[in-house]
């Protein structure tokens, strides 16, 4: 047996012995859409993972990690979606925050919440879309001023001010994000702010931590069509974070954030098909209990489905190249297109399969799963980065085609 295919039984053996007892209520519980449910349960589960080495796997072991192979990181992600593992709680510190650090922080930074995201102790959103802000990333107006004053540090004291970026002193953040998914459950957000003045685009840019157990930090959770709130606004009004929680330089934020972009389209993607395939064999199911299979139509688009879930597949295989190497490149974008419009047009053949009945929701306002993959897909080709944003990346970074043309910024 190769070394893959014994961490596969590995993974494997362990979820069979542990999604049991009290753990196998949590079988397919949580996910896009569906993150309020038995959230502290799953938090509890994600523990116990924790506990038995299993978070993290593919980090390097001085970090914590198991130092999982490339190989094995896909392993892990498609026996945990096989299984129906409820989902994750504490993948955006895992995925997203953690490689960044190790890949842009510092030795203090990593010291200091590595260890807490391998055991879930603390949980991390993203802070990035604004209201004038989304895809296109670089209009963000949250801005982050230095405060160097004596004392203003909540570190270990020092004396005397300091340059931001070392020494006492705090950011000062003000502004607002939105779209943040899970902040009302974290403990931290990473921040993408203005801290240069008079700056524009993608300069003058800066990443930071910020705790959000604090004065001047406010989340309003937003109600969504399927009548659940993982997404949420996030005010901050004179919030404050360390000195020592800037990711590497000030102004340097842009080319922090696209790396932690780069790190969220990795081999997890592997395991969300897996979610994907079940899916489509249960519409397949529905279809043929129906009848609605046997209309020529919905069989092509069934079909087409089909065809279009191996694409993915093979898309996302052929990128791990670029994970690989480190983290993927701007060719992601490509596999981004292609899964979020797959499953919006899986939530629409979804609801022609299930008819007229389709229309109709229990009351209170309560949606069968079809009902809600349909109305939470159409967001798939909006966040991460919308169809349109993802096109522009792979025509300009991956084609090399000219720029699209863009109005002037203001002021400039």
């Amino acid at each position: 047996m190769s070394g893959v295919e014994e961490f596969r039984a590995e993974i494997r053996g362990w979820l069979r012995a542990n999604l049991t007892g009290a753990f196998a209520g949590l079988r397919g519980r949580g996910g896009p859409g569906r993150e309020h449910e038995v959230f502290a349960e799953r938090l509890a589960w994600e523990r116990h993972m924790a506990a038995a080495g299993w978070t993290c796997v593919g980090w390097p072991t001085e970090y914590g990690g198991r130092g999982a192979t490339l190989e094995q990181q896909v392993a892990f992600h498609e026996e945990y979606a096989l299984a129906d593992a409820p989902a994750r709680v504490g993948h955006i510190g895992e995925q997203l925050l953690g490689p960044t650090l190790i890949a842009f922080g510092t030795p203090q930074q990593r010291a200091r919440f590595l260890p807490r995201i391998v055991a879930v102790d603390e949980l991390w959103c993203q802070g990035y879309s604004e209201p004038d802000a989304g895809s296109d990333l670089a209009n963000i107006r949250t801005r982050a001023e230095w405060d160097g004053s004596p004392g203003s540090g909540t570190g270990e004291p020092e004396s005397g001010g300091g340059e931001p970026g070392a020494g006492a002193g705090q950011w000062v953040v003000t502004g607002q994000k939105i779209w943040t998914s899970l902040a009302h459950e974290s403990d931290w957000c990473f921040v993408l702010a203005r801290t240069e003045a008079g700056s524009a685009r993608h300069r003058g840019l800066s990443y930071l931590l910020v705790p959000l157990d604090q004065p001047g930090v406010q989340i309003r959770p937003i109600t969504q069509l399927t009548g659940t709130s993982e997404f949420n606004e996030v005010f901050f009004d004179g919030a404050r974070t360390d000195a020592a929680h800037l990711v590497s330089a000030p102004g340097d934020g842009w080319r922090v954030a696209m790396a932690t972009l780069g790190f969220e389209r990795g081999v997890s993607t592997l395991g969300q098909q897996v979610g994907f395939r079940r899916e489509l064999e249960a519409l397949i199911g529905l279809a043929r209990r129906n009848g609605a299979a046997d209309d020529p139509l919905i069989r092509d688009r069934i079909a087409q489905a089909w065809i279009g879930l191996e694409t993915i597949r093979f898309n996302a295989l052929r990128m791990l190249d670029a994970v690989a190497a480190g983290a993927p490149g701007p060719e992601a974008s490509i596999g981004k297109i292609f899964w979020a419009t797959w499953h919006r047009q899986l939530g629409e053949l979804a609801m022609d399969v299930l008819g007229a009945g389709g229309m109709l929701a229990d009351e209170p306002y309560d949606l069968d799963d079809w009902q809600r993959l349909f109305l939470f897909s159409r967001a798939d080709t909006l966040y991460a980065g919308s169809n349109e944003i993802q096109r522009n990346i792979i025509a300009e970074r991956v084609l090399g085609l000219p720029k699209e043309t863009r109005p002037p910024a203001p002021g400039s």
